[in-house]
């Protein structure tokens, strides 16, 4: 199957995984040594950056702790803006496009402007982080089902990042959970989660910089955990294997 070039006038909207260059795709790989715009978060590694096409132009267009240098809108027009100047255009994504990652208001911005775009997965930073820890987030005894959940909602939406009874067969996968560990189990145990339950902080997943705290939701606390990104993963299937 080929893999071919970035083309002039579509956007890609892609995942660079969660840091580490080995983890990154070949299609992702070939889209950033071909494209000539490349429009990347801040959570893109910098070895991961170094890969692409040296006459490419690279634009940082994150948003980190609420603070966005560059405006969701602002980051649609750019996009429309370097397509229709026939530029190929790499979106450039940490972890999957499609896991928390905006994609769907991008999606509709290049959709009404009739910019051909096509999205290319990565490896989201939950199935990182767990073969980081060389445990399991499904396992036939302990868990059954998985959930995805964010800390983070766009402005004027905001919801508690978890309510009702977390099922006792669930791995609960948490990201951008902010910084308030210990409250946020308290209101998982409030809910019927059993204080016991395993829960491992990885922070700076894949990197040389990660950072792994595991104790229970009963013993969290957030001077253990940490800098940011972290993701949480909680339930009976998350082991250390030693």
């Amino acid at each position: 199957m080929t893999n071919p070039a970035a083309q002039s006038g579509t956007v890609y909207l892609a995942g660079a995984g969660p840091g580490d260059p080995a983890l990154l795709t070949l299609r992702v790989l070939k889209l950033l040594e071909t494209a000539t715009t490349i429009l990347h978060d801040d959570l893109v590694s910098p070895e991961i950056l170094a890969l692409a096409n040296p006459s490419a132009e690279l634009v940082s267009v994150g948003k980190r702790c609420g603070q966005p240098r560059v405006t969701q809108p602002e980051i649609h027009a750019m996009m429309i803006a370097a397509a229709r100047d026939s530029q190929s255009v790499l979106r450039l994504k940490s972890g999957d496009p499609l896991i928390f990652g905006r994609a769907s208001e991008e999606l509709e911005a290049l959709r009404d402007a009739n910019i051909p775009v096509e999205i290319v997965p990565g490896i989201t930073t939950a199935f990182a982080a767990a073969a980081q820890l060389l445990t399991p987030l499904t396992d036939r005894a302990a868990a059954s089902r998985l959930i995805l959940a964010t800390g983070h909602h766009k402005a004027g939406h905001q919801t508690p990042i978890w309510t009702g009874s977390l099922p006792a067969e669930a791995t609960l996968a948490l990201y951008m959970p902010g910084r308030h560990f210990r409250a946020l189990a308290d209101d998982l145990i409030a809910t019927g989660v059993d204080p016991d339950t395993p829960v491992a902080a990885i922070s700076r997943a894949t990197t040389p910089h990660q950072q792994t705290h595991v104790s229970t939701l009963a013993s969290l606390l957030d001077e253990h955990v940490g800098p940011a990104p972290v993701l949480l993963l909680v339930g009976h299937a998350i082991k250390i294997q030693s």
